[in-house]
């Protein structure tokens, strides 16, 4: 919030406050001084590069292609000359569509393998989602149309090795979203040499409250959390407390809803 106006900022502008200057010294992380909103494109299934073979299975979560148009802005760009400045490793795109969400991400840079465990979601490799359908910025506990999921890239099924999506509780929430069935939440991934590709659908079932006809707004924010990279986040760092409190998420603006 700047101003008490909501910016509305492009990538292209980001990029250009992001060009290579002397390191700033600063008591508040320049993020804090914004409100973001950005539009977030509606899904559109890409044509099949090929004709799919007569009695072919459909591949489930990894049909869902996202191409860079979905591409969520770099907001910590912001950052990245301050000491709270975040190391970039994660492509985060995000679609709407009626029937709910999709999320892609894709990490690259790392060494190491993913470390990710079922029983320790917020401690493993992978991304966390926090997501308000009703958008309402000015208060600073969750309210039940508040959800925060976590997103891993392995970890799951009886070799553990298969990604895991489940949902999380937002401390210190006024009142908890209605739990969600496991099996309403799809993810896959494919783990390489470097990294991972993540994809996950969040139906609409999902998420309380979601109605893109009456509300075109969602609250929104996420942390990409590596144990070997650290963590890559959206509209507020480390700095805030972004991982319970509404008023530090951007605003999403769906868009052709």
């Amino acid at each position: 919030m700047l101003g008490g106006r909501l910016t509305t900022i492009s990538q292209s502008c980001l990029h250009a406050m992001a060009e290579p200057i002397t390191q700033i010294n600063t008591l508040l992380a320049p993020r804090f001084l914004f409100r973001f909103a950005t539009p977030l494109k509606r899904y559109q299934q890409p044509k099949p590069k090929k004709k799919a073979k007569p009695g072919a299975k459909p591949k489930g979560v990894f049909d869902l292609e996202l191409d860079e148009s979905y591409r969520l802005p770099d907001l910590a760009a912001l950052d990245g000359f301050t000491p709270v400045g975040e190391r970039r490793f994660a492509d985060v795109r995000l679609a709407w569509a009626p029937e709910g969400l999709v999320l892609q991400v894709e990490v690259t840079g790392k060494s190491q393998p993913v470390w990710c465990r079922d029983g320790r979601l917020e401690d493993s490799d992978g991304v966390q989602l926090w997501i308000d359908t009703r958008a309402t910025h000015n208060v600073h506990r969750a309210t039940k149309f508040c959800s925060r999921f976590g997103v891993l890239p392995s970890g799951g099924g009886s070799s553990a090795t298969e990604a895991i999506i489940d949902q999380m509780l937002i401390n210190r929430a006024r009142e908890n979203a209605r739990p969600v069935r496991a099996r309403l939440l799809q993810a896959g991934a494919k783990v390489t040499k470097d990294g991972y590709l993540l994809k996950a659908y969040l139906p609409s079932a999902a998420l309380d409250g979601y109605d893109p006809e009456q509300h075109t707004r969602l609250g929104f924010t996420y942390a990409v959390v590596d144990r070997e990279l650290g963590t890559q986040t959206f509209a507020n760092g480390a700095s805030f407390p972004y991982d319970e409190d509404p008023s530090c998420w951007a605003t999403l603006e769906l868009d052709g809803a």
